[in-house]
């Protein structure tokens, strides 16, 4: 997962709208958001290679979302997968201060990451990288592959375009949220960040929804949870086009 857009708290029908983007290379396999067989209260997606997950959500309202911290100059060939950070707490039943405490102490197995996870009613960011934990406020959060709210371009611009879409709607607009997913404009060389990858991927990966040959946005999500704790699940997921290859549709009601 490579953006994630968050309002908490901030639309007077929803106590949390959730976008996000997720990036990929093409060729690594993942099945799109289902109930898990042997979980079955948990929906998510899933990575086929080390079996996590980017983003899901369970019945009971545990949510987990993850997005790698770019850093090229220093990775971990052998480290555990992220996306299995996000499925543990999925299918835990710790609370999420003592899940986050615990994986702490083990921060420097694993790459570089951004780890969201709570409920509807609390959520937690934190970071390998600046080993910080923060509850989030009542306001609109954007996170890429730096840390919270980095004021990367695409992070910027999402989080304004989703703010004019929150606050434009009685009931916000789904297809506008998917709208904003979909922007493939790149920022200027000027305001690109130099994160070790070289201009020309920096210029790629400066987009919201992402295209390459090799590498690009694989699914689009969006999640909304209403102060019932209804909950509206969509995602869309690409190959190496922009064009969705399929749409998953999830309604239900919080089990608390």
């Amino acid at each position: 997962m490579c953006l994630i857009l968050v309002a908490v708290q901030k639309h007077p029908l929803y106590k949390l709208i959730l976008a996000a983007n997720r990036d990929e290379y093409h060729d690594r396999p993942s099945k799109p958001p289902h109930f898990w067989k042997e979980v079955p209260h948990l929906l998510a997606g899933r990575d086929l290679v080390a079996g996590g997950t980017w983003l899901g959500i369970t019945l009971q309202g545990r949510i987990a979302a993850i997005t790698n911290y770019r850093d090229p100059s220093n990775p971990k060939p052998n480290a555990p997968s992220r996306g299995r950070l996000a499925a543990d707490f999925l299918t835990n039943i710790a609370e999420p201060m003592v899940y986050l405490d615990v994986i702490r102490m083990v921060k420097d197995r694993y790459n570089g990451y951004n780890l969201l996870l709570g409920n509807p009613d609390r959520l937690y960011w934190y970071s390998n990288r600046s080993d910080e934990i923060t509850a989030l406020a009542q306001r609109i959060y954007g996170l890429s592959n730096h840390l919270l709210d980095t004021p990367w371009p695409k992070v910027t611009k999402a989080k304004g375009f989703f703010e004019e879409i929150i606050r434009a709607e009685t009931k916000p607009s789904t297809e506008a949220i998917f709208q904003l997913l979909a922007d493939q404009t790149a920022a200027p060389d000027h305001m690109l960040p130099e994160t070790g990858v070289g201009l020309e991927w920096e210029r790629i990966l400066s987009s919201i929804f992402i295209t390459s040959p090799t590498y690009g946005t694989r699914s689009s999500t969006v999640v909304l949870i209403d102060k019932d704790d209804n909950v509206l699940f969509l995602e869309r997921t690409f190959n190496s086009r922009p064009e969705p290859v399929s749409t998953s549709t999830f309604e239900f009601t919080l089990k608390k």
